[in-house]
């Protein structure tokens, strides 16, 4: 992997924020085999090297249970409103940064390390079946992979915590959230090299809701219909195909060739 363009390790969004704006990063703790959660590793990692001048960055850690996190996250939306709210998730046995766009109200069936399942098997009761990130993932996941970097893009976030933190902060923050799955194998896998890539991609992603604001234009709306099922092959970029696989575990290569809307159980990661 090419090393990071020192303009992104330095680039100061606090010039282009006129005060000092929350982040909340957040990452999950313990679960199954992972006694150790890269994802909150990962979040502390960032809260030390910082994402600009005048971006205070705000940690917190989500237990792997339903309600805990759904709790959590209403709380450090209502108590902190961030200008934005990044959630970093395990997607185990993949290689590649995964950079989802879409949260699943509905289908969670999986138990959390409590033992439980929401008996409605879904975020927000007559909630909206999907929700929508107002950053255009697929645009940032080009971006970083035409300079050589392991990002890809995905539509579908598994229906486990992660899929369903997602949702949650997508619904609190109007669509202000990031969903971000990391990898456990390869050279990504160490936070020496993870981290100082995560804050590339969210200063990138911060750069583009900057835009927004600055332009008065709409954030990203995906044009596809929340009632439509989306097939797995999005998981690419524009322009992007199997060959692009390389990296990706077999569970997520497999269902290239299948409906990506409602899968049993965790599909790109385990949170």
């Amino acid at each position: 992997m090419k090393s990071l363009n020192c303009r992104y390790r330095r680039c100061n969004l606090g010039s282009a924020m006129n005060k000092s704006e929350t982040v909340v990063v957040t990452g999950f703790g313990p679960f199954r085999q992972f006694l150790t959660n890269t994802s909150w590793e990962a979040a502390k990692g960032l809260k030390l090297i910082g994402l600009g001048e005048n971006v205070d960055v705000h940690v917190r850690e989500l237990p792997v249970s339903y309600l805990k996190t759904q709790k959590v996250i209403g709380e450090l939306w209502h108590t902190l409103n961030p200008k934005f709210a990044v959630h970093l998730g395990l997607a185990r046995g993949s290689s590649v940064v995964i950079l989802e766009q879409t949260g699943k109200n509905t289908g969670y069936r999986d138990r959390d390390v409590c033992g439980y399942c929401p008996e409605t098997r879904c975020c927000v009761e007559g909630g909206a079946q999907k929700l929508e990130s107002v950053i255009n993932m697929r645009a940032v996941s080009k971006h970083f992979r035409q300079a050589g970097m392991n990002v890809v893009y995905s539509r579908d976030a598994g229906r486990y915590l992660c899929d369903f933190a997602y949702y949650c902060s997508l619904y609190h923050g109007q669509g202000r959230a990031a969903l971000i799955h990391i990898p456990t194998s390869g050279t990504l896998a160490s936070a020496d090299r993870l981290v100082p890539l995560l804050q590339a991609l969210i200063q990138k992603i911060l750069e583009q809701l900057e835009e927004h604001s600055k332009t008065g234009d709409p954030p990203f709306v995906s044009m596809r219909s929340t009632e439509v099922t989306e097939p797995a092959a999005l998981l690419f970029g524009p322009g992007e195909d199997e060959s692009s696989s390389a990296a990706l575990p077999h569970h997520l290569v497999a269902r290239m060739d299948i409906n990506a809307v409602d899968g049993e159980g965790p599909q790109i990661g385990d949170l």
